[in-house]
C-alpha cells in the first residue's frame, strides 16, 4: 500500500519542467546569449584595432543612415521579395502537382536530392553554366545565335536566379504538405456552383492552403534576407546585400558594433515578419471555426461561388 501511494505520488509530479530542462539550457546558451551579446555590443565603441571598447556609444546607429548602407538596405529587400514571390509562384503548381500525383515519393526524393550536395557546390554550379565559358554560352555559340559570349554573371538578376532555386526546395514542401490535405471535392463542388477553374483556385483552393503559404514565405524570405554566399560569388559589387556587409564589417573594417547593429536590424526584421504570419494564420484559423461559415470555403456564407 505504502509503494502504491509513493507511486500515485510520484505519478501526480509535473516532471514536465525537468523533461524541457535540456532544451531550455540550449536555447539559451546557443540563441538567446549570442543575441544579448549583438543587442550589448551594438551601443558600444569601436576598439582603434578591432574588436569594441566598454563605451556607450550610438555611432553604429548613426551609421545605419548613411547613404550607401541606405542603398544596400533598399537592394536586399527588393531582391529577398522578388525571390520569394518568384520561388512562392513556381512552389505553388510544383506542390499542387505532386499532391495530385500518384508518384508523390519518388517527386519527394527529387526535391530532397539537392540537400544531399553541399550549398557552395551548387552555387559553383550555377557559375559553370552562366560562366563566360560556360555550358549555356557554349550552347548558344555552337547554334550560332550568337557571336562572342554573354555577361550572365555578377549582377542583380542572376543573384535572384540562384536564390530562387536554392530556396524553392524550402517553399515547395510545405505547400506540398498543406495542398495534401486539402479536399479536392471542393474543386469540383464550387466548378458545379458555376465558377471556373481559375476562380475555383483562387476563392476556394488559395483560402484553405495560406498556413501552407505562410510557412512558406517564412522558410524563403528570412534566409534570402540575409543571403552572404549567392551574393559574393554570382553577384558583383552593384549586388552586394546586408549578409556582405556583415561580413566585411568583421573581417575587413573589423568594425563590430556596425555588424552587431546591422545583424540586430535583421532579427527584428525577421522577428516582426514570424509575428506576423503567426498573426495572419491564428486570425485565419478563428474565421474559419466561425459558425455559419463552411470549413471548406472560407468567407461564403450561402456555400456558394461569389463570381
Amino acid at each position: 500500500m505504502r509503494l502504491k501511494r509513493n507511486f500515485n505520488r510520484n505519478s501526480a509530479r509535473n516532471f514536465g519542467p525537468l523533461y524541457s530542462a535540456p532544451m531550455a539550457i540550449w536555447f539559451t546558451l546557443f540563441f538567446l546569449a549570442p543575441i544579448i551579446i549583438i543587442v550589448i555590443y551594438s551601443f558600444l565603441k569601436k576598439g582603434l584595432y578591432g574588436g569594441v571598447e566598454p563605451v556607450f556609444s550610438l555611432d553604429a546607429y548613426r551609421s545605419l543612415v548613411n547613404p550607401s548602407l541606405i542603398i544596400i538596405i533598399s537592394r536586399t529587400i527588393i531582391a529577398s521579395t522578388a525571390a520569394t514571390l518568384i520561388t512562392i509562384c513556381i512552389a505553388l503548381p510544383c506542390g499542387y502537382f505532386m499532391a495530385k500525383s500518384k508518384n508523390q515519393t519518388f517527386l519527394l526524393l527529387l526535391i530532397i536530392i539537392p540537400f544531399w550536395t553541399n550549398f557552395l557546390i551548387r552555387v559553383f554550379a550555377w557559375m559553370n553554366i552562366l560562366g563566360n565559358n560556360g555550358f549555356f554560352n557554349e550552347f548558344l555559340l555552337r547554334l550560332g545565335l550568337i557571336r562572342e559570349s554573354l555577361h550572365f554573371l555578377y549582377n542583380q538578376k542572376v543573384v535572384v536566379l540562384v536564390l530562387v532555386y536554392m530556396y524553392l526546395p524550402y517553399a515547395i514542401l510545405p505547400l506540398y504538405a498543406t495542398i495534401d490535405k486539402f479536399d479536392f471535392s471542393l474543386l469540383e463542388a464550387a466548378r458545379d456552383l458555376g465558377a471556373t477553374k481559375p476562380q475555383s483556385m483562387l476563392k476556394v483552393l488559395l483560402p484553405n492552403i495560406r498556413s501552407g503559404m505562410y510557412t512558406a514565405v517564412l522558410f524563403t524570405f528570412i534566409p534570402i534576407f540575409g543571403a552572404y554566399a549567392v551574393p559574393l560569388l554570382v553577384g558583383g559589387k552593384d549586388s552586394y546585400m546586408l549578409g556582405n556587409v556583415i561580413a566585411d564589417q568583421l573581417t575587413k573594417s573589423r568594425n563590430w558594433p556596425l555588424a552587431s547593429a546591422i545583424s540586430l536590424v535583421l532579427t527584428v526584421v525577421t522577428t516582426v515578419g514570424v509575428l506576423l504570419m503567426m498573426g495572419l494564420q491564428k486570425r485565419d484559423t478563428v474565421r474559419v471555426q466561425e459558425p455559419g461559415l463552411p470549413a471548406g470555403i472560407p468567407g461564403s456564407a450561402g456555400g456558394g461561388i461569389n463570381r
